[in-house]
């Protein structure tokens, strides 16, 4: 067990650092981030703050020297990184399953092999595997293999010809084609796994996006007892089939009532915001447990919960890309009962980056989605 004061390294310096920074500080440790960015939210908050690249092998050994161990908030970091760390002390999650969830084409082959439920899809490197895919898999989502996020790196393609122009627009990075699924609604299940193999699950959240992005998520998800489970069980697996260690969040599509994997993300997760005010314990706190070789804690829900994201666009008067630059007007939030405001501390706004989030909470999870959709108009969120 690694125990307070200790130090712990945070690679990534965004909002689910900071939240982890914070956890990390609640519980007595202390928390070196290492971020690029000089206006880092993590590293703003943080012990110290490592400006530096993830490829910065100064920066790596005074990590290495300074810390008891090492973790991650973001998949992107270089799995040479985790690999170069490792040699000094525990990184977790470890590079391998890092690697697997920071590439759509490894990510999409490992759900293959393990014979887990996926969408069809081909991998797409070349003009000439457009010309292969099977009519059959159109229309269809093309995606770039590596750093897309929030809907970037993404086209809609109705054929082949499409998908050949989304291609040469990506500049020919490798890509998967996905055939786009008839839709009933998506779920997402945020767990935690430690060295031993034991896992804590969340209970499954149900989510609704927009251009992309996290919208709101309803937890516990409104699905049979049935789905919510098996979603679980399929995100346990996955987990031990990575061996990961770590807060692991699994998304889901529910396509004609059945469960489709979408993807992985190795770390805390946006539709796991609602753990910090609606469980017993956080996201945060449990990648700070599963890190430091801690008992991990429990994962039960006290609280129905939904959580609607803050983007960029919320400072803008009218929500127009030129509309006059202004705070948002927090008072109309605070005085919701049973609302929970975070907002991150980021340096400036822009349009779809997220800025915070709020929680509501309650006993009825009728009454707290109603609370919650009123308050998101309230704050000037619009529909598309």
């Amino acid at each position: 067990m690694i125990l307070p004061p200790a130090t712990l390294g945070m690679l990534g310096g965004g909002q689910l650092g900071r939240f982890f920074v914070a956890a990390a500080h609640e519980m007595g440790y202390k928390v070196w981030v290492l971020d690029p960015d000089p206006h880092s939210p993590a590293g703003l908050i943080a012990d110290r703050h490592l400006k530096a690249g993830y490829d910065d092998f100064a920066a790596l050994d005074a990590l290495a020297e300074a810390c008891a161990a090492v973790t991650t908030e973001f998949e992107n970091v270089p799995s040479d990184t985790l690999d170069y760390l490792a040699k000094f002390i525990p990184v977790r999650p470890g590079a391998a399953a890092v690697a697997v969830c920071q590439n759509r084409i490894v990510e999409k082959s490992f759900l293959r092999d393990n014979g887990l439920p996926h969408g069809p899809f081909a991998v797409i490197t070349s003009d000439a595997d457009i010309a292969a895919a099977a009519d059959n898999l159109f229309p269809a989502i093309l995606k770039v293999a590596r750093f897309g996020y929030d809907g970037k790196g993404q086209a809609r393609v109705a054929n082949a010809a499409e998908a050949l122009h989304a291609f040469h627009q990506f500049k020919g990075e490798p890509c998967v084609l996905e055939q786009m699924l008839t839709l009933d609604y998506e779920v997402s299940v945020v767990l935690v796994r430690d060295e031993s193999g034991a896992v804590k699950c969340f209970p499954t959240v149900e989510n609704r996006h927009t251009g992309g992005i996290l919208d709101v998520s309803i937890a516990p998800a409104r699905a049979s007892a049935c789905l919510r489970d098996s979603a679980q069980e399929y995100a346990e697996h996955i987990a031990g089939r990575l061996g990961f260690v770590g807060t692991l969040a699994v998304e889901f599509f529910v396509s004609r009532g059945e469960l489709i994997v979408n993807e992985m993300a190795p770390r805390p997760h946006n539709s796991g915001h609602h753990t910090i005010d609606a469980c017993v314990t956080s996201q945060y706190e449990q990648q700070v447990r599963a890190l430091c070789g801690l008992p991990l804690g429990e994962a039960r829900q006290h609280s129905a919960s939904v959580m609607v994201n803050l983007l960029g666009e919320l400072w803008f008067e009218g929500g127009e890309p030129h509309g006059r630059y202004r705070e948002p007007d927090w008072s109309i939030l605070h005085a919701v009962p049973g609302l929970k405001l975070h907002l991150y501390g980021k340096h400036h706004a822009r349009h779809g980056r997220k800025m915070g989030h709020f929680t509501v909470i309650g006993a009825e999870p009728a009454d707290v989605l109603e609370k919650a959709l009123a308050a998101r108009a309230a704050i000037g969120i619009r529909d598309e």
